[in-house]
């Protein structure tokens, strides 16, 4: 199978096309070559990964990444949160139009009556308004940032795609993913790593929002372990509505500094302060906090167990200190 990782060369396409290989060396994915489509080249040294450079919204370029013989899309590529909200042009460009472009390539390169594979990520943004504790499977979208509109457009897309027989989509909602390493990004919840990473490399963050904040969060190893889990599906045991909450661990802010606390030690956690930010609050506190995750569980999609472990994860994976 020939695989296509929009946003290849980001952090979250990164860890994907590893576990992808990972998975085909084991036997478990019959995979012959991924290509990285992104506007830098994959990051991974592999004889079986190729990179396409440029911009999901040209046509020739997304033709060229899909070439021939393609089975899945992986569509991670999005402009984010923060900077959707900062330029909305660029928003709908990306997200929306680029979208699009991939779904008509791929629809192009369906053959013999089996339609591509093609994997969306979507998000929390989609939600707004007054919304449950737990909100439940098909709950309405209502979006309160340009980036939850954009998201919802092509949750839409990607059904009507597969409803016309195009493609064979699957939209996968991801929670928050704690704890990234590398840089901060212009996600609003960019800080639902930074107050974990940076103190736990001896270096000061901030919170923007205040700390009974609900967050719906799951970390990198579990987000990545679903993503190539939804390769494996078969189209009969999808809902009609290809839309699937990925499970997550509700973790209010305050709950997360406690965990950085019991991993990182008291240190860690007196190099966080508050800085509240009403910009990145009133974006972070329109998404829910809970979901009722049944039906993604019973397909069997993987749930973290607790924040602690993930913290734990993110000290293991970059080789720090444990506490003293």
């Amino acid at each position: 199978m020939h695989i296509v990782v929009t946003g290849g060369a980001g952090f979250l396409g990164t860890l994907l096309t590893r576990r992808l290989l990972d998975l085909a060396d084991a036997g478990d994915v019959d995979l012959q070559r991924i290509t990285s489509l992104d506007l830098a080249p994959s990051r991974v040294e592999d004889a079986r990964v190729a990179s396409v450079v440029g911009a999901i919204t040209d046509p020739t370029i997304v033709a060229e990444a899909l070439g021939d013989g393609v089975g899945a899309v992986y569509h991670l590529a999005a402009e984010l949160s923060g900077g959707s909200e900062a330029d909305f042009d660029a928003a709908m460009s990306v997200n929306v139009d680029g979208t699009r472009t991939l779904l008509e390539a791929a629809r192009r390169a369906g053959s013999q009556g089996r339609p591509v594979r093609f994997v969306f990520t979507s998000s929390l943004a989609v939600f707004g308004g007054q919304m449950p504790d737990v909100v439940p499977s098909h709950w309405a979208t209502q979006p309160d940032s340009t980036y939850g509109a954009t998201k919802a457009i092509g949750e839409i897309l990607v059904n009507e795609y597969t409803r016309k027989g195009y493609v064979d989509g699957l939209v996968c909602r991801l929670p928050t993913i704690s704890v990234r390493p590398g840089l901060p990004n212009s996600a609003a919840s960019s800080f639902a790593s930074g107050i974990i990473r940076e103190p736990l490399s001896g270096v000061a963050s901030q919170v923007p929002v205040p700390h009974d904040t609900r967050m719906w969060l799951s970390s990198p190893r579990t987000v990545v372990t679903n993503l190539a889990h939804a390769l494996t599906l078969d189209s009969a045991s999808l809902p009609r509505w290809r839309v699937l909450d990925l499970p997550g661990i509700t973790v209010t802010v305050g709950e997360m500094l406690d965990s950085l606390e019991r991993v990182g030690g008291a240190e860690a956690r007196a190099l966080v302060t508050d800085a509240p930010d009403d910009r990145v609050a009133a974006i972070v506190t329109s998404w829910p906090g809970a979901f009722d995750v049944t039906t993604a569980t019973a397909l069997g999609f993987a749930q973290d167990t607790s924040f602690d472990d993930a913290v734990a994860q993110y000290r293991d994976d970059v080789a720090l200190p444990p506490a003293r």
